[in-house]
């Protein structure tokens, strides 16, 4: 009699993501450390190959430079022009057919031809499990290429027709969306409905602390505290507060608010720590207010920041209420970002893929959008009542503290937890686990 056999072990997934801009890797690093994976970029070695390399650096250094000078005055006005085009999303209603292939769609499958993502798709052969991407060419790629399962997470509110393939109607690859209006456009450009799923933006474990949601509790709990030194907000919603927090603790003495500002991945106004420090500096040297100017991987930025630091005159406050976050790697980043972001009690960015972090209960003040993305992602996170449109940055002490006095901080962190989707990194580990656990997946 023959011995059973032991069961087989599914395929690990291949994770990957590209290096444009920081959303699509703060989407991709917490799903492959999640999953027990590494963080595979596509777009270099040894993935991607010189001819391959190529090509990304010519799509990453166009968008990045695009980023940059389109927030400059006068010049930059054709420039968000441009930035404008190749980002387009057209409006969604009245509901009609958005599956006409447009010029994006087609530059795309112009570039998957000459071979971009041709690394990705030797190593989900080699794998033999299923590709977990952030970025749309990848999937794209794969899908051409007949890997199977394919995977995409969507890392904005709204998209542009690039992410789906030109012949969207055949596609296999499985979306994972952050929202619903995500989910209704990739259904207008053609992908089928079965292909799309509802999951949420994955977040950092270390920020939601697991389905249960012990840390992202704790660490709002806290911050209620900061963000309503008058307990207006707690007074108005006292039962809701009880009923899934309990108890909130008053701030300690000499913990104020902690305001954290930080510029896009491309270095995208930086130059707004410049209009707003003079104003902030008094709330600063007083104690009420703490303030993080995060430049993350560009030392060019942390050098700005301090010289701006010292020509508003809060010079001698840097290290003494004022800090500047910035690291030499992405995860060395992230890491420190997630800390910095568990004891913070305001973000202030532009609307990228951070608006999804309103969800942990951290009130989001949206600078100027870069691109038609970022202003859906603004009008989201603004629509739930997590984020707020900043006002002028130079008066930013006055609005900040307002906003502060009056419970419209915290309201803004309780409607991010009460009302956005916070689930997200465990439905997609969970739905990566099915997929490779199937034995003849698609």
């Amino acid at each position: 009699m023959n011995p059973p056999r032991e069961a087989t072990r599914p395929a690990a997934p291949v994770v990957a993501a590209v290096d444009m801009g920081y959303g699509h890797l703060r989407a991709a690093l917490p799903l492959a450390r999640f999953l027990g994976v590494e963080l595979c970029c596509a777009d270099v070695p040894p993935l991607a190959g010189p001819d391959e390399r190529r090509l990304w650096n010519v799509a990453r250094l166009a968008y990045t430079a695009l980023s940059r000078v389109s927030q400059l005055p006068l010049v930059g006005a054709p420039l968000r022009a441009a930035l404008e085009s190749l980002t387009d999303i057209p409006h969604l209603h009245p509901s009609r057919d958005l599956s006409t292939r447009t010029l994006g769609a087609m530059t795309v499958d112009a570039l998957v031809r000459a071979g971009l993502g041709r690394g990705v798709i030797g190593a989900v052969r080699a794998a033999g499990g299923p590709l977990l991407t952030t970025f749309f060419t990848p999937a794209i790629a794969a899908d051409r290429a007949g890997c199977r399962p394919v995977l995409c997470v969507v890392t904005d509110t709204d998209v542009s027709r690039v992410w789906a393939p030109i012949d969207s109607g055949r596609t296999r690859i499985r979306y994972l969306v952050p929202t619903l209006r995500a989910a209704r456009r990739l259904a207008a450009y053609g992908v089928p409905r079965e292909r799309i799923e509802f999951t949420g933006f994955p977040l950092p474990h270390e920020l939601a602390g697991g389905p249960d949601l012990r840390a992202l509790r704790a660490n709002l709990a806290l911050r209620l505290g900061r963000l309503d030194p008058g307990r207006e907000f707690r007074r108005a919603y006292r039962d809701e507060v009880a009923h899934f927090l309990g108890e909130v603790p008053e701030a300690a003495p000499g913990e104020p608010p902690h305001l954290v500002f930080a510029v896009g991945g491309a270095g995208a106004q930086a130059g707004l720590a410049a209009r707003f420090l003079p104003r902030l500096r008094p709330l600063v040297a007083d104690g009420r207010l703490r303030l993080t100017l995060v430049a993350g991987l560009r030392h060019e930025v942390a050098e700005r920041f301090r010289r701006d630091a010292e020509e508003s005159g809060s010079g001698a406050l840097l290290g003494r209420g004022i800090e500047i976050l910035e690291a030499s790697s992405f995860e060395a980043y992230y890491d420190a970002f997630n800390a910095l972001l568990a004891r913070a009690d305001v973000l202030w960015t532009k609307p990228s893929e951070l608006t999804f972090y309103a969800a942990l209960g951290l009130p989001v003040v949206c600078a100027w959008p870069v691109g038609a993305h970022e202003r859906y992602n603004r009008r989201w996170v603004v629509q739930s009542g997590a984020g707020l449109v900043q006002g002028d940055p130079r008066y930013a002490a006055d609005w900040l503290e307002e906003w502060l006095q009056d419970g419209t901080l915290a309201g803004a962190a309780w409607s991010g937890y009460m009302r956005l989707p916070k689930f997200g990194l465990y439905r997609i580990a969970e739905l990566v686990r099915e997929e490779a656990a199937r034995p003849d997946p698609g």
